[in-house]
């Protein structure tokens, strides 16, 4: 009947009726007053002060105050409590009797007024707990005996039970919930000194509930700082099915997604009554992820016991770094045997200090003085391994008879339990509301006065939150508006020191962490911090690829080419004129080269264009020393000095085309490199143009040919070149000549070859179109020397010009492919130039070469062939010429060299008749 009682209590009847109320309201007084029928029977014995009643603690006062502890565990197989509970249990409900007896000896606090207790076992089971409980509100109740009868006819006398006016507990946050519900809505005050789940801070819903200790929240937040401080971002947690476990981890997984940079691997629960089964799954589940190392535990002792059992069984030991909560603390129980499984298990507790005054009270506790206390026998049996009864020793069993001669601390291990503090702050805070509210509604009086008979719950919580007064170890005691203590936190490591485990002490936590790492061992008395990362940090200019959903878990991806890593998450380009540093963190200015004069590029065309430079300048003299001798006039003097002047110019673009480039030298370029070249190949064409119009004439007129003066000649040779300069001039007007640093010539693959290139705005078709004009004027020289073919060389210097631009023309049809084959090759600058300058000096060198080297060899080195002779009239010439063409193509070869032509001698004299004429020894008459 009672846990059918409890279901109804627990589903969803809290919710209000038709009528505005809620049903709960309705519900629970018919619940209680049916139990309160039921036990009628055994309340009509009165009982005396200590004798045990419901299986709990009386002890009679003017003020009686609740008390709930898990004096026994949860009970297997049907039973609802298991084996005793030394410290959580025991311990804590002597420290709520070592309060009582302090607050009633104590003649300033309640004076002349005396608090008793009814303190009850939970079990810990909510449950069960809450079958208990009811017997809190039994006196709340009016109770109808008139269908009670005694056997003999007459009336039962009824004692009506005490009137507890707030309770103590509990322990278990699944348990203070459960009857937080209950208490509620009796106005009854409850204090706890254990529960911490995040859920008791709803004011709305458990307004008479407070706690002497903090919130989940603060712990939570307080875990999240040491993973952090740990550099941990990849955890499990683990939690104890109930609102304890759930809460504390939902509060861990909130706060680490609001700060940031903590992921969960796995979030496993601890069913209620678990199995050993249960408990090996879940270290299967956290073997999952092998790089979560540590785990976050919410969870009661036994579990936790039983979770490191598994993983000591499943061969883990060193592998996993628990992080425990309070539940774990500093106690000793969920260890024992299994000391380096938990080694290095980080744990937290709320800040306490051991009471010296309670240890003096509990090791001197015997059977003999209290006897008030109806677990105590049953301690005695489990702490000192003996029986008290002699037929309850079985022999072989190991265990012997009491003596009650034994002493806690001293045939027995003994150590405060890490609550006991927050039990006693607990009764005292209950104490000082009472005290203040009894100052305030009975100033004056002796005792407890009217006004507080009975004692209005209302009234006491409003106290119980106003309170800030000193603890029993020194600390305030206050609450917050959700009835809330502040977090006060200390942090502790299990660690293991020559064979001797222990807490130690490592930090503490106040709103915000304070940690000392150095005083840290991890297992296998390890220094450094063990990692529990999902993924490696990412090397210096790669960026990180998130997981899809899993913020912490990345791939690392190189930033490749020319990106740059411009932050954790993304990869950029460098500007055009940068390129990334070797680890790809920033970028650098890309490197500028240009043409060196020590690079083998420079050299080979420098040296040519020296020795022709030196070769032209050798023409020149020897022309300038000769002036006046038949071969130089022969040769034309005008037009052989402008051709030598271009020859020059060709060999001094060299110069040019190397040296570094600026506005100047580039505006140079743009002069010079066409220049050189036309007024060359305009020299050429006017000499071939001059001897094709003379024999052309002559095959139809004895009479000359205009415009084949020596000044006639210089005119259309400068009309010639003039155009290119013209052409030059349009260039400048439109485009300005500027020195620019391509970074597109050599922008490799590779970022660490790239280079930018220091270079004139010339491109590869400003530089076509540079030369196109000299290529014109170097074609149409050649169809005339083409033309000229014909001409016997008795009389003209046709062939070596022919011979001069068909070797030209392969030179230049040789740059062509060369020059536009490397234009994507990385070496593009030193191959075009170098081939660009060389074609220049060989087509200069070529033109030297046949043109003017034999003249210099005659001059030089046959003077005897330099000499003048008679001279004949134009007409007799061409007449010689063109009859010898058809009769006789032999006819002018002389084997001694004689003079072979006076054709240029008749034409001087014709022009210049105040001369002297001279035959020429040249095969090369101009």
């Amino acid at each position: 009947m009672q846990t059918g009682a409890l279901v109804m209590f627990l589903s969803p009847a809290c919710r209000p009726d038709r009528t505005g109320f809620p049903r709960s309201v309705l519900i629970v007084p018919l619940l209680l007053l049916l139990y309160s029928s039921l036990k009628a029977a055994q309340a009509a014995k009165p009982k005396g002060p200590g004798h045990t009643h419901l299986n709990s603690i009386r002890i009679d006062g003017d003020i009686s105050l609740g008390g709930l502890f898990p004096v026994h565990a949860r009970g297997h197989d049907g039973k609802p409590c298991g084996e005793l509970k030394k410290e959580k249990g025991i311990h804590r409900l002597e420290a709520m009797l070592f309060a009582l007896d302090r607050i009633n000896n104590d003649n300033n606090l309640l004076p002349n007024i005396t608090l008793g207790a009814r303190v009850l076992d939970t079990c810990s089971r909510d449950t069960h707990a809450l079958e208990q409980s009811l017997t809190f509100v039994q006196a709340l109740i009016e109770k109808d005996g008139t269908d009670v009868k005694c056997l003999g006819g007459g009336s039962p006398i009824i004692t009506k039970p005490e009137r507890v006016v707030g309770v103590i507990g509990a322990s278990s946050s699944s348990v203070s919930i459960m009857v937080a519900n209950i208490l509620r809505l009796f106005k009854i005050p409850q204090v706890s000194y254990a529960s911490t789940a995040p859920e008791l801070s709803d004011n709305t819903r458990y307004d008479f509930f407070s706690r002497v200790v903090p919130p989940d929240t603060y712990q939570a937040q307080a875990m999240v700082d040491i993973v952090k401080a740990m550099h941990w971002n990849y955890v499990s947690t683990v939690a104890s099915e109930g609102n304890y476990g759930e809460s504390g981890v939902d509060a861990f997984i909130q706060r680490s997604r609001e700060d940031g940079g903590v992921c969960i691997s796995q979030s496993v629960k601890i069913p209620r009554e678990p199995k050993q089964a249960e408990f090996d799954k879940v270290i299967r589940r956290l073997r999952e992820n092998p790089n979560a190392r540590v785990v976050i535990l919410f969870a009661n002792e036994d579990d936790i016991r039983r979770l490191l059992h598994a993983a000591k069984k499943a061969n883990q030991t060193g592998h996993f770094i628990w992080v425990g909560s309070d539940s774990w603390g500093s106690k000793i129980s969920p260890v024992v045997h299994q000391e380096e499984m938990a080694e290095g298990a980080v744990t937290i507790l709320p800040k306490r200090q051991s009471i010296k005054g309670f240890d003096r009270y509990f090791i001197s506790r015997t059977l003999e003085n209290n006897r008030r206390n109806i677990w105590f026998a049953e301690f005695w049996e489990n702490n000192f391994s003996c029986k008290l009864s002699r037929h309850a020793v079985k022999k072989g069993s190991g265990l012997k008879k009491c003596t009650n001669q034994e002493r806690i601390g001293k045939d027995s291990n003994y150590e405060q339990e890490g609550k006991v503090q927050f039990v006693i702050d607990a009764v005292y805070a209950m104490a000082h509301a009472l005290h203040n509210m009894h100052q305030e509604l009975c100033p004056g009086k002796v005792g407890l006065c009217a006004k507080m008979d009975p004692i209005n719950g209302t009234h006491l919580l409003r106290h119980i939150h106003r309170l800030n007064f000193a603890g029993i170890a020194g600390n305030p005691v206050l609450f917050n508006e959700n009835g809330d203590a502040p977090g006060r936190y200390e942090i502790y490591q299990y660690q293991i020191r020559n064979q001797t485990a222990e807490y130690k002490i490592i930090g503490h936590w106040t709103d915000q962490l304070h940690l000392n790492v150095r005083s840290m061992q991890w297992p296998g008395g390890a220094r450094q911090i063990p990692s529990s990362i999902c993924s490696q940090p990412c090397q210096p200019g790669e960026r990180k690829k998130i997981v899809k959903g899993i913020p912490c878990c990345w791939h690392c991806e190189r930033c490749d080419g020319y990106q740059y890593q411009a932050d954790t998450y993304t990869c950029k380009m460098c500007r055009f004129d940068l390129r990334p540093n070797v680890n790809h963190t920033g970028c650098v200015p890309i490197p500028i080269v240009k043409l060196e004069w020590s690079s083998p590029w420079a050299v080979i065309p420098v040296l040519i264009a020296v020795i022709g430079i030196m070769a032209t300048v050798f023409v020149v003299v020897t022309f300038i020393r000769y002036n006046d001798t038949p071969i130089v006039k022969a040769s034309g003097r005008e037009l052989s000095y402008v051709l030598l002047t271009g020859i020059f110019l060709c060999y001094a673009t060299t110069f040019l085309m190397i040296s570094a480039p600026d506005v100047g030298i580039c505006s140079l370029r743009r002069i010079f490199l066409g220049l050189g070249m036309s007024i060359s190949y305009a020299a050429l064409l006017t000499k071939t143009n001059r001897i094709y119009r003379i024999f052309e004439q002559g095959t139809m007129s004895v009479s000359a040919p205009r415009f084949i003066s020596p000044a006639s000649q210089l005119v259309i040779t400068f009309t010639l070149a003039s155009i290119q300069l013209l052409g030059v001039c349009i260039w400048f007007g439109v485009d300005p000549s500027k020195a620019i640093i391509d970074y597109e010539d050599q922008r490799t693959s590779n970022p660490t070859m790239a280079r930018g290139v220091l270079k004139c705005d010339i491109s590869d078709l400003s530089l076509i179109c540079l030369l196109g004009y000299s290529m014109l004027l170097m074609v149409t020289c050649t169809v005339y020397a083409i033309k000229t073919r014909g001409v016997p060389e008795t009389f003209n210097e046709a062939k070596p010009i022919g011979f001069t631009m068909y070797t030209t023309c392969i030179i230049w049809l040789a740059f062509i492919p060369i020059f536009f084959g490397t234009s994507q090759s990385t070496e593009k600058m030193y191959i075009q130039t170098t081939t660009l300058t060389i074609s220049v000096s060989l087509s200069a060198s070529v033109s030297l070469g046949l043109l003017y080297m034999p003249k210099v060899y005659v001059v030089l080195f046959h003077p005897e062939q330099n000499v003048p002779k008679r001279t004949r009239s134009l007409k007799a010439v061409v007449t010689a010429a063109t009859m010898s063409n058809k009769f006789n193509p032999k006819a002018g070869l002389r084997p001694n060299g004689e003079a072979k032509t006076e054709l240029c001698e008749s034409l001087e004299t014709q022009s210049f008749s105040t001369k002297q004429t001279y035959i020429s020894y040249s095969n090369h008459a101009i």
